[in-house]
């Protein structure tokens, strides 16, 4: 099978025009970051990741965030890879027929980037919990210098308004998280990446609704948060 990327970015655009008019009609290309990383959203982040050797051509911050969506379409109906800040509905109203959302993954899928059980991982552990578990867990580390073998600074990163006990301000960071899931979804890997560049050892963040909308960042959340095998 072969994967076709369609950007909508005008940088984008003027590159494959350039390419164009030398004869190659096509660009294959990885992603700018080491395997199983953090995605780049930013140039600044793809010289943090490889330094000054390479030529960067910046468009500016990416609008999305998270990577596009994947859809198989070498099957008798499409089906969703790779969920990404488009609905199921509105890839099946733009496909004309529903756009298959498998339940577990699915063996007869070709192989697609990003679809391993840990990928978009930083540095620091993350860790998924409910707005209750992270109060629970903020209160607790707070009072004690070690919890559940859970050391050094914990950034959190939550929806919800939590309470933060006086004596914790040294050891939480504590950032919150967008409402909407679109601005989640574009704030969601500069935000890892910040994490990772304040020296945090653990990242908490509150799990993101089980809603179509939220498919996408609950997805590179979820795989951030799988330990590496």
């Amino acid at each position: 099978s072969v994967g076709l990327r369609c950007p909508s970015h005008p940088t984008a655009h003027a590159v494959l025009q350039s390419a164009e008019t030398l004869g190659v009609f096509g660009v294959a290309a990885p992603s700018a970051n080491l395997f199983g990383r953090v995605s780049p959203t930013t140039a600044a982040h793809v010289t943090s990741e490889f330094g000054d050797g390479l030529l960067i051509i910046d468009g500016g911050a990416c609008d999305v965030g998270i990577e596009s969506t994947i859809v198989d379409c070498t099957r008798a109906a499409p089906v969703l890879l790779r969920p990404g800040v488009l609905t199921p509905k509105q890839l099946s109203d733009a496909c004309g027929v529903t756009v298959v959302t498998p339940n577990v993954p699915d063996i007869d899928a070709p192989r697609a980037s990003g679809t391993l059980e840990s990928h978009y991982a930083p540095t620091a552990q993350v860790q998924l919990m409910t707005a209750a578990e992270l109060q629970k867990a903020i209160d607790a580390y707070a009072s004690v210098d070690t919890v559940n073998n859970v050391e050094g600074v914990v950034a959190v990163w939550s929806r919800s308004l939590l309470q933060l006990p006086p004596a914790s301000a040294k050891k939480l960071q504590c950032e919150a998280m967008p409402q909407a899931a679109t601005d989640c979804a574009h704030q969601l890997f500069a935000q890892l990446r910040d994490f990772d560049a304040q020296g945090v050892e653990h990242i908490w963040v509150e799990t993101p609704p089980l809603t179509p909308e939220w498919d996408g960042v609950r997805d590179r959340l979820t795989r951030a948060a799988s330990p590496t095998r």
